[in-house]
């Protein structure tokens, strides 16, 4: 009877753990995907709706986030608290692809599901509205014409416009060309539901927050919540310093609930460091990108952490600022790139080895910026982050004695 009791207990405690395990690769998919179509991801799409009422209770509890569950696609409205480059479209090259991207919406929520057009009838029309908005598009202009492209190419590959015979590229190139293509019902919620008639707005910074707050001390405490999780959830990084005050008393308060909360929900470990409260997943997953990537960006970026780290110990004219930051000129972190790359060439590929040092600090630079290790203080000074001194790496001798 004893065995039948410990060999039941145990089966119980792994369907709890399969079924938390279940739940966590839900939120992992909502938090890091546009979202979850039942056509391209029927077992994700079913599990969300299976976990439906827990997903949504905590994502708009703890973030704001509302959770949308329709006949066919799951999402989660995420708004993010602070913008930073890396969180636009990286296909996108110039400010023309975002307004075609948008117009190019417009244009389709005007159509039925399956819903067939030709690239001549969207671009025709999107440059009349455009007109009749005081914008202007001529698609007898080349760049204006690959701009529009990238706009249709990004909305193809997001599954929300559908190819039926030829693309955008052949037009790009030559503006007789054409295309066919179909319309999908994901298309009307590519875009944010905003809690308020944008009408209403005169200010950018009213359209920041993902839902209405009560002008009360709940409605407040509700507000300063979401916008830490909110940090948390979507940023790789946030030292103390980069918090509002409110919002660092509530980190500090709330530090072991929140380190509770993340770990349980998403399998995320938390530790409280001197700089601030950081959150590091365990082990590589394929479905959010972690830091470092597979980049040959990362890997430069952890070596330039170990030469700061010791030429901080030495004294070679690097020091800690107050706030944990360590300052480097445009002109210092191209030295030390330089030296990085006559000392380790042989490790490097080709065309590191042949590029100009002023060229690989650009790129190192830009790649600690989007992970919030660092930032530009100004056109020539570069503050790397405290977060940064928590890495150190070198290369090292991969022959192993038998």
């Amino acid at each position: 009877m004893a065995s039948r009791a410990v060999s039941r207990a145990a089966r119980k405690a792994r369907n709890a753990e399969q079924l938390a395990e279940r739940k966590r690769a839900c939120m992992h998919a909502l938090l890091n995907r546009p979202w979850i179509t039942k056509e391209d991801d029927s077992d994700m799409y079913y599990a969300v709706k299976e976990h439906y009422e827990e997903l949504r209770d905590w994502f708009m509890d703890k973030a704001g986030f509302p959770l949308l569950v329709t006949r066919t696609i799951a999402k989660l409205d995420k708004t993010p608290v602070r913008v930073y480059p890396w969180m636009g479209i990286e296909e996108f090259r110039e400010k023309k692809d975002y307004i075609f991207f948008t117009y190019g919406l417009w244009y389709m929520e005007g159509k039925t599901e399956l819903d067939q057009f030709l690239l001549s009838d969207i671009v025709e029309e999107i440059r009349e509205q455009m007109v009749t908005d005081g914008m202007e598009a001529d698609w007898r202009v080349y760049y204006d014409r690959l701009s529009m492209a990238r706009a249709l190419k990004k909305l193809r590959s997001l599954g929300v416009l559908y190819s039926v015979d030829g693309d955008e590229s052949g037009w790009a190139q030559d503006a007789e060309r054409n295309a066919l293509y179909e319309c999908s019902p994901t298309v009307r919620y590519v875009l944010r539901r905003f809690p308020r008639d944008l009408t209403e707005c005169s200010r950018l910074e009213e359209l920041e927050d993902p839902i209405p707050y009560a002008d009360t001390q709940d409605g407040q405490s509700m507000r300063r919540r979401h916008r830490v999780y909110r940090r948390l959830l979507l940023e790789p990084a946030v030292t103390d310093r980069q918090w509002d005050e409110d919002d660092l008393n509530y980190v500090l308060w709330q530090r072991r609930a929140i380190i509770d909360q993340l770990d349980k929900n998403f399998g995320w470990e938390g530790r409280r460091y001197r700089e601030g409260l950081f959150f590091f997943h365990p082990e590589l997953t394929g479905v959010s990108e972690l830091f470092p990537t597979l980049s040959a960006m990362s890997d430069l970026a952890l070596l330039v952490a170990g030469e700061v780290r010791k030429r901080l110990a030495d004294g070679s004219g690097l020091y800690v600022e107050e706030n944990g930051t360590v300052r480097l000129t445009r002109a210092e972190m191209e030295m030390l790139l330089y030296r990085l790359q006559e000392r380790h060439k042989e490790y490097w590929s080709k065309e590191l080895r042949e590029s100009a040092s002023q060229d690989i600090a650009r790129q190192v630079m830009n790649h600690l910026g989007e992970w919030g290790l660092g930032e530009w203080e100004s056109d020539h000074s570069f503050l790397l982050s405290p977060v940064l001194g928590r890495w150190n790496a070198e290369y090292g001798n991969t022959e192993f004695d038998a």
